[in-house]
């Protein structure tokens, strides 16, 4: 069973706009100078469960809430894949006009065949590297990342890169 580590009912610093985001307990990764070592541990947080969909989906209610933003921890891992994919499912089947964007350690190569990537807008992709870190990028820690449109770059089997 999944778990969580904490919901934002008001996020602005992970994607664009007012967002709910939602950050997902455990991770196989461990990144030097992560900002959010507290969720790297699989059985910390607090259970995911359909309340925790519902909580999510009753949060981003209101006109103001731009979308959805799924981190971590490691959401894409096989623990969380298939709660991330519940709770991706029954956002856009409630708000098909927003965006749901996703923060993985993997690369897009490697999890472009999820059924997830059906509902995800936005994929921040890799590693975070703290040796290619800079506070001046946008939506991403370090150099390595990119920030994937998923949309995109499914239909052109080809990386496509979000544009500003």
């Amino acid at each position: 069973m999944a778990r969580y580590n904490k919901i934002r009912k008001m996020d602005i610093s992970n994607g664009p706009g007012v967002r709910v985001s939602i950050f997902f307990q455990g991770c196989p990764f461990h990144c030097k100078g992560c900002f959010n070592s507290e969720t790297w541990d699989f059985d910390g947080g607090k259970e995911f469960s359909d309340e925790t969909i519902n909580s999510v989906i009753n949060l981003a209610s209101m006109d103001h809430i731009k979308g959805l933003s799924i981190l971590g921890g490691e959401p894409l891992h096989e623990a969380n894949r298939e709660s991330t994919l519940k709770l991706a499912k029954e956002f856009k089947n409630k708000y098909p006009n927003k965006t749901i964007w996703c923060w993985t350690g993997n690369t897009f190569e490697k999890v472009k065949d999820l059924e997830v990537l059906k509902y995800i807008d936005v994929l921040v992709d890799g590693p975070y590297k703290e040796e290619l870190h800079s506070p001046i990028l946008k939506w991403k820690g370090s150099s390595n990342q990119r920030v994937i449109d998923v949309k995109k770059s499914l239909k052109e089997n080809n990386i496509c890169l979000l544009e500003n």
